[in-house]
C-alpha cells in the first residue's frame, strides 16, 4: 500500500539505492537479473510492463550491448512513475492537497483574527523550502570522474529500431540565462552522436530555447549540465509547465517541504542536486546545429529529423555505484499517463487564476495530452463560454492543445468517459463547433505546417438538443454505406443511445482523398442515420478498440483540413495523409515493437501474462 500522505512525516530519498530499497519494501519493484540488450530489449520489456494493471518499477541489473560485446556495471532503472501506486509512493502527498495549498497562496489576503494569522503564517512559513541550498562540499556525484570522456560507458538505450541512435530519456537538463539570474530544469531527450557530443531537443517554447538565443545573440557558449538519478520528483518537476523564469527546483522544495540541496559542477558554473547519480557537463556552441532524430516519441509516432543544438561534453562524473534511469515513450498508456495526472491536478489552481470560470479539466492519456482536453466551465454572462474557450487556448502550454471539449460545471466527472461522452453528444450540434488555427506542438505530425495547424473546440453546454435520428444496426449501416462508398470495409457505432452517435468507418483509401470521395456522393436518406462519422484506415485500426481509436484519431487530424459538414453530417478524416490530401510533409511511422525482440524476451521467460490479446489491445507491433 502507498504511504499515508496526510501526516507530517515524509520519506526522503538519500540516493537512488535508498529509493530502490523503498520500492522493494512496498513490493513495487521487479528486478530483472537476466542480461538484456540496451538496444530494444530493455526498452521493449519496460514498454510492456507499464501497460499491465499491476505495473511495477523495473531494475535491470545486467544491461549489455550485444553489438559492442559489452557488459555494463551500471544497472538501469525504469518505470518509476509506472502506476498510481508508484506515483503515490514517490510524491507521498495527495496531489489535490498540493493544489489546494497553491490555491491558498494565490488567493492570499491579509488575515483577520488570531486563527487566520496563525494559518497564514503557516502557509508563508512553508515557502522557506523553495529556494535551493548550495553546498560548498564536494558532492557525492563527483566520487568518480571519468578520466577519458566516453558516453558509451553509460547504458544509454535505443528504444525503437528506427530511432536515429541511442537517447538519454530521463535526463534532468540544467541551464541558466546569460546573466545567471534565471535558472531552468527541463526534461528533454538527448541523442548520443559520439563519445562526447549530445543532441539537445529543445522545442521552440521551452525556457532553455529562450536562454540559447540569449547566448547566441551575445556570441557566447552556453553551459549545460545533465543530471541522472536521485529523487524521481526532480524529473517530474523538469517537465512541469511552470511560468517562464520560475525555477523548477523551487517547485520541488514546495512539494517536498525541504530545500533541494545542490552541488557545483566541475567544468561549468551550474549547480545540480546533491543526491543524483551521474552528471554530464558541457558547453553548447550556439553557432553549431546538427540533425537530430528520428525518435519514437510520446505521441506514438516517430518525430522527423530536424536541426537542434549540440552539447560538447566537458566532464562526466558519478557516484561509486550509480544507477542509470530511463523511460520509454510511444503508444499509450505509459509513464507519462501518471506524470500527466500529477501535472493536471497540481496545476489546476494556476490555470484557474488565468482562466476565470474554469472549474476542472482533464487530459486523457490516449489523447497524448496536447491532442485532447476536457474542461468544465461556469460561464457567468453571454458569450462568456466562448471567451473562456479562447482564453484557455492561450494559456501557456495549453495553447498547444488541438482538440478541446468544454462542458457546464454540472457535467459528469471528466474521467467517467461513458457518462461524459453521453453528456457531450446529447448537447452537440454543428453550431457548437469552433474550428480555428494556431500554434501546435512541435511533435504534431498531422498539421500541414510545422508547429501550426487547425484546432477544434466543442461547447457542449446547456440543454440537450432535439434529434430526428433513425438508428440502424452496424451491419445494415455498413452495407448501405458500401453501396455509396466502395472504399468502406467496416462500421462500428459508439454512444448509439445518444442524440449524436459516433460512427467509425474503416476504409481503404484509393487515388483520391476521402473528402473528395465523400463529397462526390449524396447521402440521401442515410443522412437520417448518421451524425458524426470518423474515417480511419481499415488496415491499421481495430474498430472494436475505442481506446486506440481515440489515440489514432486525435493524432491524425488537422481540424481545418479534415473536418467538414455534409448534409448535416459531420465527417472527420482520420486516415494517414499524403499528397492526394494536400499534405506535403512526410507521414511518420508508428512506434511498433520488433516482433523478433518480443520473441527473444518470451524465450527468456520474461513475458509472463503477455498474450496475443494484450499485444493487439495496445497495438504493440504491426504484425502482432
Amino acid at each position: 500500500m502507498p504511504p499515508k500522505t496526510s501526516g507530517a512525516f515524509m520519506r526522503y530519498f538519500h540516493d537512488t539505492h535508498d529509493l530502490i530499497s523503498y520500492l522493494k519494501a512496498h513490493n513495487a519493484l521487479r528486478i530483472i537479473d537476466t542480461p538484456l540488450d540496451i538496444y530494444l530489449e530493455i526498452p521493449h520489456l519496460a514498454y510492456l510492463e507499464v501497460k499491465k494493471p499491476d505495473s511495477k518499477a523495473l531494475l535491470f541489473t545486467h544491461p549489455i550491448d550485444k553489438k559492442a560485446n559489452k557488459h555494463f556495471e551500471i544497472p538501469v532503472l525504469m518505470n518509476v512513475f509506472g502506476s498510481r501506486t508508484l506515483l503515490d509512493l514517490i510524491v507521498q502527498k495527495d496531489p489535490n492537497a498540493i493544489a489546494r495549498h497553491i490555491a491558498a497562496l494565490l488567493k492570499f489576503t491579509p488575515p483577520k483574527g488570531i486563527a487566520q494569522i496563525v494559518q497564514k503564517a503557516k502557509e508563508l512559513f512553508a515557502l522557506r523550502h523553495i529556494f535551493p541550498q548550495k553546498s560548498s562540499h564536494t558532492p557525492p556525484f563527483q566520487e568518480v570522474i571519468q578520466k577519458e570522456i566516453n558516453l558509451y560507458e553509460l547504458p544509454i538505450l535505443t528504444t525503437w529500431e528506427h530511432d536515429g541512435g541511442a537517447f538519454i530519456t530521463m535526463g534532468q537538463v540544467y541551464t541558466q540565462s546569460l546573466d545567471g539570474k534565471k535558472k531552468n530544469l527541463g526534461m528533454y531527450r538527448l541523442q548520443v552522436y559520439d563519445k562526447n557530443h549530445l543532441g539537445l531537443h529543445w522545442q521552440i517554447h521551452k525556457d532553455s530555447h529562450h536562454f540559447f538565443h540569449e547566448y547566441k545573440k551575445a556570441g557566447q557558449k552556453m553551459p549545460v549540465s545533465i543530471a541522472l538519478g536521485g529523487d524521481p520528483l526532480y524529473i517530474w518537476c523538469g517537465q512541469a509547465p511552470l511560468p517562464m523564469g520560475m525555477y523548477e527546483l523551487m517547485l520541488y522544495g514546495f512539494i517536498r517541504g525541504r530545500r533541494a540541496r545542490v552541488g557545483k559542477c566541475l567544468t561549468n558554473d551550474l549547480y545540480v542536486p546533491y543526491d543524483v547519480d551521474i552528471v554530464i557537463e558541457g558547453w553548447v556552441d550556439t553557432s553549431v546545429m546538427r540533425d537530430e532524430g528520428p525518435f519514437g516519441d510520446h505521441t506514438g509516432f516517430y518525430t522527423p529529423i530536424e536541426s537542434y543544438p549540440v552539447l560538447e561534453v566537458s566532464a562526466i562524473t558519478m557516484r561509486k555505484s550509480p544507477i542509470f534511469p530511463a523511460t520509454v515513450v510511444g503508444k499509450p498508456p505509459l509513464e507519462d499517463k501518471y506524470m500527466g495526472y500529477l501535472t493536471e491536478r497540481i496545476f489546476l489552481p494556476l490555470l484557474q487564476s488565468t482562466t476565470h470560470g474554469l472549474v476542472d479539466y482533464h487530459m486523457p492519456e490516449n489523447g497524448v495530452f496536447h491532442n485532447l482536453i476536457f474542461a468544465k466551465f461556469a460561464p457567468q454572462y453571454p458569450a462568456h463560454a466562448t471567451q473562456l474557450l479562447h482564453a484557455f487556448w492561450g494559456v501557456g502550454q495549453m495553447s498547444f492543445v488541438k482538440h478541446a471539449i468544454f462542458v457546464d460545471e454540472d457535467a459528469p466527472d471528466l474521467e467517467d468517459y461513458e457518462a461524459f461522452g453521453s453528456y457531450v453528444l446529447n448537447r452537440f450540434s454543428v453550431d457548437s463547433m469552433i474550428i480555428s488555427e494556431g500554434v501546435c506542438d512541435a511533435l504534431d505530425h498531422a498539421s500541414p505546417n510545422f508547429a501550426r495547424g487547425g484546432k477544434l473546440g466543442v461547447q457542449a453546454m446547456g440543454q440537450e438538443v432535439e434529434s430526428t435520428l433513425e438508428h440502424l444496426e452496424d451491419l445494415e449501416l455498413c452495407a448501405r454505406l458500401q453501396g455509396l462508398l466502395p472504399c468502406v470495409r467496416g462500421a462500428k457505432q459508439y454512444f448509439a443511445h445518444t442524440r449524436n452517435p459516433l460512427c467509425v468507418l474503416g476504409v481503404q483509401k484509393e487515388s483520391s482523398s476521402l473528402k473528395e470521395s465523400v463529397s462526390a456522393i449524396s447521402l440521401g436518406a442515410l443522412a437520417q442515420n448518421l451524425r458524426i462519422v470518423f474515417l480511419v484506415d481499415a488496415a491499421k485500426n481495430d474498430l472494436q478498440n475505442p481506446y486506440m481509436l481515440v489515440w489514432r484519431i486525435t493524432n491524425n487530424i488537422d481540424a481545418k483540413r479534415d473536418i467538414w459538414v455534409q448534409e448535416g453530417v459531420v465527417f472527420v478524416d482520420a486516415s494517414d495523409k499524403s499528397g492526394v490530401d494536400g499534405y506535403h510533409r512526410e507521414w511518420p511511422k508508428e512506434t511498433d515493437c520488433s516482433k523478433e525482440v518480443l520473441q527473444t524476451l518470451r524465450d527468456k521467460g520474461l513475458l509472463e501474462g503477455i498474450d496475443s490479446g494484450f499485444l493487439r489491445r495496445f497495438q504493440i507491433c504491426g504484425e502482432c
